[in-house]
């Protein structure tokens, strides 16, 4: 969990503390509040010390119960405040995955050009509507979301149009291994090799791979988008993670530098993903 995120989280935590000691009817202790609400006493406790993050209903519950109604405002702003940096999946996928795509084409259709590095999966940009289908699926059942699989799909193939628009630039980096994982049938895997295989040479797409056995100065980490030098988004599996300040925008840079010297790229990108090819039984 990032630290900005969990001081943030604290700093809530303090304040809806304080919203307890001081209420007009008399210092709450935490069992007499979660009484008060129906909760059990943990959630207050985990809470106020910053090891759970309230809803915005867990807030106007809180402030209505210490008798600080108008405060809900303020806790709502600030829970959004840091939200906007740290967007957890249980939240963001309430509704389904399709509202998050389109949130991304939004953001790639604004950009002009993407950095990407990515390590577990073929990037979306490129995929196939069958490869993105079977890892929409997976997903859903991970986070228990809505199956809204299909009109998932069709947003992210969509944002490919971006591809075919003049002045875009697409700088892709890929571990092998994201080539080789088993995350959809064989027969899908191979029709998603081949359209990997066409789009090296577009005039929008620079593809690098980075070979299993290449000589690595970073260890192949988390998969990141930087898109104009402004904004870097990463993910967990519990969220993902905005990140808009010049000074960490410039460290995933070098990261993404760092990767670029041991990628390999046109007609040796185009072999390591037909060897990749070749070795799927179809």
């Amino acid at each position: 969990m990032s630290t900005d995120y969990q001081r943030a989280r604290e700093e809530l935590g303090r304040q809806l503390r304080e919203l307890r000691v001081e209420s007009p009817d008399g210092r709450l202790t935490g069992t007499e509040l979660a009484e008060r609400l129906g909760w059990p006493q943990s959630k207050i406790s985990k809470l106020e010390n910053g090891r759970q993050t309230p809803t915005d209903d867990d807030l106007r519950a809180w402030a209505e119960a210490t008798g600080h109604p108008a405060a809900f405002g303020e806790l709502c702003a600030r829970l959004k405040g840091y939200e906007s940096h740290i967007r957890s999946w249980r939240r963001q996928l309430a509704t389904g995955h399709r509202p998050v795509q389109e949130t991304w084409n939004t953001l790639v259709a604004d950009s002009r050009t993407l950095h990407v590095w990515e390590n577990s999966i073929v990037n979306g940009l490129l995929q196939t509507a069958d490869y993105a289908r079977h890892i929409f699926e997976r997903h859903a059942e991970l986070q228990k979301s809505p199956p809204d699989t299909e009109d998932a799909v069709r947003a992210r193939m969509k944002r490919q149009d971006w591809l075919y628009r003049p002045g875009k630039q697409l700088n892709l980096l890929m571990w092998e291994g994201a080539l080789r994982a088993q995350v959809c049938p064989s027969e899908v895997l191979a029709a998603q090799l081949d359209r990997l295989l066409g789009v090296v040479g577009m005039d929008t797409v620079r593809l690098g791979i980075v070979p299993l056995d290449a000589t690595l100065r970073l260890p192949p980490s988390n998969a990141f988008w930087i898109l104009d030098e402004r904004l870097v988004i990463t993910e967990d599996w519990h969220a993902e993670l905005w990140l808009d300040d010049a000074e960490t925008v410039a460290l995933y840079r070098r990261v993404w530098e760092t990767f670029a010297e041991a990628a390999v790229y046109g007609t040796d990108a185009q072999q390591v993903i037909a060897r990749v090819r070749r070795g799927i039984r179809v």
